[in-house]
């Protein structure tokens, strides 16, 4: 049993609805959350509520229920999306409603369901939500994401711990990477994080770099062009709106978007990745002018290909995200099995979209003109992790400056 866990369960609650997604008096609210996180979920209304949220609409949903869909369900209801959903986040996009989810998932959770029907689902599901993912990447509205173990993902992160013990022990790992304690501080705890991510995205924002080449013992031997105008954003973001938010709880990674175009070498998987339910391992990926032109995994091969082939634009980078080897989630020594964990503990690529605001303007610019900028466009964004202890980056500026960015698997500045 966790000491202190109703009131590290209600600071997490408030973290994610005061720094998180920052909700605003008069604001709508999309709760997303799967059945078994209802605790954290109903928290999170209450707490949504007394900043004066105008109307909480939860949206629930199971593990159980999503699997056996994928396992039993006719073979054409995976090839369209029901025009009930698309009416009901069109209605959330109407009305710029904030976004919160709250997940918790087996890492294998689609494990031996045909992968023909979790591709057709997500080119399905992508067509549909496009407008409102695009709304989302470009933040025209307040968003972020938390997580709630389930006994199955606690079970993988845990295997020699009973159920419970691997429950209580994933928590006091959510509790100590998101920075609480049970004292009530943590938004102030995030206040500072934030002020010292924005230093360091200030730097990188200076030296304006041209390309980061990437290298480590794995066979990493990455360079990265960056786009004219790029722009590092790290810690929180602003909405369109104006008002201050976090993405992700917890959040170590200073990120920009490389040029589509821009990409040559190959780049290792350093840690698993959880991708569609299923678990890739031991990969690299080869990239010759921005395109994946070379696949390899030791297992899950054939996950990471149909990924790579949901569209043109999963075949381009969107992400080069940058996160210290000697960061809170890395110094746990956990594979989460979780990508928004695991991200945090890793610098990161990821294949398929940009996010518009990582270009100056990108937010106010037609597809069209984003594509011309540098930016990649796609119904897909997967990360993968790249960071190693002796990872080392470096950017070259456009006057030919080589700057150490990365050494040894950190910041060096």
């Amino acid at each position: 049993m966790i000491e202190n866990f109703d009131a590290k369960l209600n600071e997490y609650a408030h973290l994610l609805v005061e720094i998180g997604v920052n909700v605003q008096p008069g604001q709508t609210v999309r709760l997303r959350s799967e059945v078994s996180c209802a605790p954290l979920a109903r928290m999170c209304v209450e707490a949504c509520y007394d900043r004066g949220a105008r109307e909480v609409v939860l949206e629930w949903d199971d593990d159980f229920v999503f699997r056996q869909k994928f396992l039993r369900a006719e073979e054409d209801v995976f090839a369209t999306y029901p025009s009930y959903e698309k009416a009901r986040i069109d209605w959330y996009l109407e009305r710029g409603a904030v976004d919160l989810s709250i997940g918790g998932s087996d890492p294998e959770l689609l494990k031996g369901v045909d992968p023909a029907r979790v591709q057709a689902y997500r080119r399905a599901a992508g067509n549909a939500f496009q407008e409102y993912s695009d709304a989302l990447c470009a933040n025209k509205f307040q968003w972020s994401c938390g997580a709630h173990p389930v006994p199955a993902w606690a079970k993988k992160v845990f295997p020699n711990l009973s159920e419970q013990e691997a429950m209580d022990a994933l928590w006091d790992a959510i509790f100590s990477v998101c920075r609480i304690t049970g004292d009530g501080k943590a938004v102030q705890r995030w206040r500072e994080h934030i002020d010292t991510t924005a230093r360091r995205c200030r730097m990188l924002n200076a030296y304006d770099f041209k390309s980061l080449h990437y290298t480590n013992s794995l066979g990493t031997d990455l360079t990265v062009q960056l786009p004219e105008n790029h722009a590092w954003i790290g810690g929180s973001e602003k909405s369109a709106a104006g008002i201050e938010f976090v993405a992700n709880i917890p959040t170590e990674e200073i990120f920009t978007a490389p040029r589509w175009d821009g990409v040559d070498g190959r780049a290792y998987g350093a840690l698993p990745m959880s991708l569609d339910g299923n678990l890739v391992k031991d990969f690299y990926l080869d990239f010759k002018a921005g395109r994946i032109v070379g696949v390899h995994a030791g297992e899950g091969e054939d996950i990471l290909r149909r990924s790579i082939d949901l569209d043109e634009g999963s075949h381009y980078l969107g992400e080069a995200a940058l996160v210290p080897y000697d960061s809170p989630i890395r110094n746990k020594g956990i594979l989460f099995y979780n990508t928004l964990f695991d991200e945090n503990a890793s610098c990161h690529l990821a294949f398929g979209s940009s996010y518009p605001t990582c270009v100056k303007g990108g937010a106010d610019m037609s597809e069209d003109e984003q594509k011309a900028a540098g930016l990649n466009q796609s119904i897909n964004h997967v990360d993968f992790m790249v960071g190693t202890a002796d990872l080392s980056i470096v950017g070259t500026t456009h006057d030919g400056r080589e700057v150490p960015v990365f050494v040894n698997g950190n910041f060096a500045f």
